[in-house]
């Protein structure tokens, strides 16, 4: 038909029993480590009374990234579950997994078709991804400040662009999401029996693609430019933190002396240098750039490829749930990276230890 939506055939090797069985497996341990390891890192961040300081800030950026992770694992990695446990214990898939291009022609006909589900849970996906990059990137600009400016940033950072910012950040994220949907008629979101999650599909016309398809362009172009703004910042911080490295050696090793004998004090040159937090927290946040453009680089290639007419069933499930995984990674980099965080987890599962009142920081 004309308005034939573009699903790949379910092959053997992705939706045999075992498949299925294998991969309903890994979609629940994943979603229980996204869950636990977000709610871990949440209760730690929040429980910090560094609330109103620029290390603050970054905290808030932390816990609005945790947020977008965890929806994931409570909301779009449960319904693949859902979906696939009903596609193993019943005959017949659910009314609604056929999809809206269906839902479309009866519709037409006259007949009420059922709520796709994927309409919400799509965009869903979709918008997190972004908050995710988003939020990376306003992480590495807080850094940067932190990094070249330590005697402003004060002045620069503060509560209110702080908010305003991850409120930007969600408010756009969301929108682009929804953008396939609100600027063209010819996309859908169906659950893809390849990929095991709800796909933005773009309806056939005959056997072609619609004139539009390319919209969906928008996803990769909009993560990679600001990947690729996040690479550049986090050039810059590590030219200027190398810097500094270099020069605290020559200090330390008596080649270099104090210039002008401004500070005093043994410190090193520069009163404005930026402190050890603020150079290992931009480290920090350099592994969770490297770690984002590794798990997003697959979907890119998916979608374009999926643009151009290709469909790739087996490549797809491995990207869409590569991208998925980074969702719990974080909470792995924090305990790797942060000897802060990992104190706080420590207490945080020793509460019956924990010190008189008096004696708590």
């Amino acid at each position: 038909g004309s308005d034939q939506s573009l699903a790949p055939l379910c092959t053997l090797c992705c939706c045999g029993f075992l498949n299925r069985t294998l991969a309903v497996v890994f979609m629940v341990s994943l979603a229980f480590a996204i869950v636990v390891g977000n709610v871990v890192t949440l209760t730690v961040f929040v429980q910090t009374r560094q609330s109103r300081t620029p290390q603050g800030y970054l905290k808030s950026l932390t816990v609005s990234l945790a947020i977008a992770d965890m929806m994931v694992g409570v909301l779009v990695v449960p319904f693949s579950v859902y979906t696939e446990i009903s596609l193993m214990v019943t005959s017949a898939p659910p009314i609604w997994y056929q999809g809206t291009s269906s839902a479309t022609s009866s519709s037409i006909s006259g007949i009420v078709s059922p709520w796709q589900p994927c309409m919400l849970i799509g965009p869903v996906f979709a918008g997190c991804t972004f908050v995710s990059i988003s939020t990376i990137f306003l992480m590495t600009l807080e850094r940067s400040v932190a990094i070249l400016r330590p005697l402003h940033k004060d002045a620069l950072v503060t509560r209110r662009r702080t908010l305003l910012l991850i409120l930007l950040s969600w408010a756009a994220s969301f929108l682009l999401a929804l953008a396939p949907l609100i600027f063209s008629r010819n996309f859908t979101l169906e659950y893809n029996e390849c990929s095991r999650m709800c796909n933005y599909t773009p309806l056939l016309f005959g056997s072609q693609l619609p004139p539009d398809a390319n919209i969906l362009l928008l996803f990769p172009a909009f993560d990679f430019t600001l990947l690729g703004g996040t690479l550049a910042v986090n050039i810059v911080s590590f030219t200027s933190i190398r810097r500094y490295s270099r020069k605290r050696k020559l200090l330390s090793e008596g080649s270099l002396s104090d210039a002008g004998g401004a500070g005093g004090g043994g410190g090193g040159g520069c009163p404005h240098r930026p402190s050890f937090s603020d150079i290992k927290a931009a480290k920090t946040i350099g592994i969770l750039t490297f770690a984002f453009t590794a798990s997003f680089s697959p979907i890119a290639v998916f979608v374009l490829g999926n643009v151009v007419g290709y469909t790739w069933c087996n490549f797809s499930f491995f990207a869409f749930w590569i991208l998925t995984g980074n969702s719990c990674c974080n909470v792995i980099i924090y305990s790797v990276r942060d000897h802060r965080f990992r104190k706080g987890v420590t207490l945080l599962f020793q509460r019956d230890q924990s010190p008189p009142h008096g004696e708590k920081t």
